[in-house]
């Protein structure tokens, strides 16, 4: 995997909306911390327009998204929100100045469609990380911490305490994954992710807990749990059920489907559709380490 270059006081970024709307009175506090990082930020041009539920139509959302990945000399295009959209405009967008000169895509959610497209067609990082809609809504120091730290190349690990249904064992791999449900749909497609010998990270808000169990028996029936070095369970927030209950949490139904294989387990990460979101960088090689009392995620140094 190729590294895009690390922050500097003095860079400009870029905010761009991919999928949902958004207003600049949600992202002026966004603004406000990147500034007082040292860094220029640089609003896309259809950043506040509104179709129906998209920051502007596909065609203006991707011209926005284009440019800042031409730009050489913007340094990370970072999304203002997720939602849904992504996919429509991953098609439309030309990459090949991008392979070239590399930059951070940061956001989460949605943006799982443009971290796996990334890792599986160019090999490039992208960086799982907090974004401005929720500096507004909730301005959590830990998330924010890791966006910056991970930014600006200070060395990345997480400890925490092992959580339940957590399977100990020591794994070792590229990190990839995301939203679950955004995985699910990309499964087919040239987006799709390749996870053999990889740590696979996963999280998901809103579904129901049938759906979860839908998707993870096609992760399993695809082949894509085979083989992992490790797995990673973020988030399962505000799940959803039947009027006749499905009988089993999340992560139940996750621990279920993954009872045949024998790598290690980690769940109750501090990631994805949580007040502590931390950054994750996609694609560097990691080592996960979980025992009965801690679970530990390392990234190599670039």
């Amino acid at each position: 995997m190729k590294t895009p270059a690390y922050l500097q006081k003095g860079d400009k970024i870029a905010l761009v909306a991919p999928a949902r709307s958004v207003s600049i009175e949600e992202l002026n506090p966004a603004i406000t911390l990147f500034e007082e990082w040292g860094l220029q930020v640089i609003l896309g041009e259809n950043l506040f327009k509104v179709h129906n539920q998209f920051a502007g139509t596909d065609e203006e959302r991707a011209a926005d998204f284009q440019k800042m990945l031409d730009d050489p000399e913007i340094k990370a295009v970072i999304a203002a929100r997720g939602g849904y959209g992504a996919v429509r405009i991953i098609d439309l967008l030309n990459f090949e100045n991008f392979v070239q000169q590399p930059k951070w895509i940061v956001g989460y959610s949605d943006v799982t469609v443009l971290h796996s497209h990334v890792h599986t067609r160019f090999s490039i990082e992208t960086l799982h990380a907090t974004m401005p809609i929720n500096i507004f809504t909730n301005p959590n120091n830990e998330s924010i911490e890791s966006l910056h730290d991970t930014l600006f190349g200070r060395a990345l690990s997480y400890q925490i305490p092992t959580a339940p249904f957590s399977r100990a064992g020591e794994g070792r791999g590229e990190i990839i994954g995301g939203n679950l449900s955004i995985l699910y749909s990309l499964i087919g497609t040239e987006s799709d992710i390749k996870t053999d010998g990889k740590i696979l990270f996963i999280e998901d808000l809103d579904e129901y807990l049938y759906h979860i169990d839908r998707m993870m028996q096609n992760l399993k029936r695809s082949g894509k749990l085979n083989y992992l070095s490790g797995l990673i369970i973020g988030g399962m927030t505000e799940m959803k059920d039947n009027t006749i209950p499905f009988g089993s949490t999340a992560e139940e139904i996750i621990l279920d489907i993954i009872a045949e294989y024998d790598y290690p387990v980690c769940f109750g990460f501090p990631a994805g559709h949580l007040d502590d979101n931390r950054a994750i960088i996609m694609g560097r090689k990691v080592k996960l380490n979980v025992n009965d009392e801690l679970s530990e995620l390392i990234f190599d140094k670039a």
